[in-house]
């Protein structure tokens, strides 16, 4: 998979802020979380746990120096072990304002459990059209961590950041997370390919070729030929192996992807909608007008007028 295509499928994801926690935990101990609108880490640094869901699915091991992210927040119990009786998420944590801190005990004493955990807030706008390919939660072994020297620093370096309070400090502990987040992302990318077909398309010579021209010249006049001779493939072949893998047509995709560009251009600057429109690729103001509340049932200047972000988001690039 070419590095530059990633990249440009995640450069859309903002994170906005996060909130992060640090565990310790001894004895006969339990978390029961809930669903959350954003993305969640846990790395453990010291002992392990064991990852539950309601569904009746198999518990997941967690060992230290191993890194869970549950990319859509998905409602989990992490515990001692399977069966013990947990305490809601709520009780331990009654708030997680963004850019807040806590060190939370939960169990009996000797606490040689120790993880950090971070709720990380991004913008709905830029999450990414493969994002949702990911599946609900991905672990990365700390033998596979090991080849990735970054990720490995940086994660060995959070517990002693997390509780400064030195000028930055905030700033300093989001850019952190976010190269962890983005890291981990590249890393499932890569590794879980032959599980979901969206995520194969990063791996195949042409469609990979055609998604690069979509995510980052999303701007040109795209047909399917033209983007079938961008990825070396007949127009047919192309169109029906592009839906197959990605789960949708090529100009849909196209048309995705400019929008998403055209959200974050309205919440984010004060450029004209007609500068707007030629940037995303169309031709007219009144073509992006169409298009833009066809798929979001509203106007871009009704979008911007509601959707204003705010100061001090940080857009995430891999």
């Amino acid at each position: 998979m070419q590095d530059d295509v990633l990249s440009e499928v995640l450069r859309p994801l903002w994170l906005t802020d996060v909130f992060h926690s640090t565990w310790r935990a001894g004895g006969q101990w339990g978390v029961e979380g809930h669903d959350d609108s954003c993305a969640i880490v846990h790395y453990m640094v010291d002992g392990g746990c064991v990852i539950t869901f309601d569904d009746g699915s198999d518990p997941v091991t967690l060992n230290e120096g191993d890194l869970a992210v549950f990319p859509h927040g998905t409602a989990h119990t992490f515990a001692a072990e399977t069966g013990v009786a947990a305490t809601p998420l709520s009780a331990l944590l009654a708030q997680s304002p963004p850019g807040g801190s806590q060190v939370v005990t939960v169990g009996t004493p000797p606490y040689r459990t120790q993880m950090l955990c971070a709720s990380l807030r991004y913008c709905a706008t830029g999450e990414p059209v493969l994002y949702s390919a990911l599946p609900r939660l991905i672990v990365i072994r700390d033998r596979f961590l090991k080849g990735e020297s970054l990720l490995v620093r940086t994660l060995e370096a959070l517990p002693s950041e997390v509780g400064r309070t030195a000028p930055g400090s905030r700033l300093v502990t989001l850019r952190a997370f976010e190269t962890v987040f983005v890291l981990s992302l590249r890393i499932a990318m890569e590794q879980l390919a032959d599980e979901s077909p969206a995520l194969q398309a990063l791996h195949h010579p042409g469609i990979s070729k055609a998604l690069m021209a979509i995510h980052g010249s999303y701007g040109k006049p795209w047909t399917v030929g033209s983007l079938a001779r961008e990825a070396g493939m007949s127009r047919s072949v192309f169109a029906q192996l592009f839906r197959e893998l990605v789960g949708q047509p090529p100009m849909r995709h196209l048309t995705l992807r400019r929008l998403q560009e055209a959200r974050r251009q309205l919440a984010d600057t004060s450029v004209p909608l007609t500068e707007i429109a030629r940037l995303i690729g169309y031709a007219s103001q009144v073509g992006f007008h169409l298009a833009f509340r066809k798929e979001y049932g509203m106007t871009p200047g009704e979008y911007r007028a509601g959707h204003r972000s705010t100061p001090g988001q940080v857009r995430a690039t891999a």
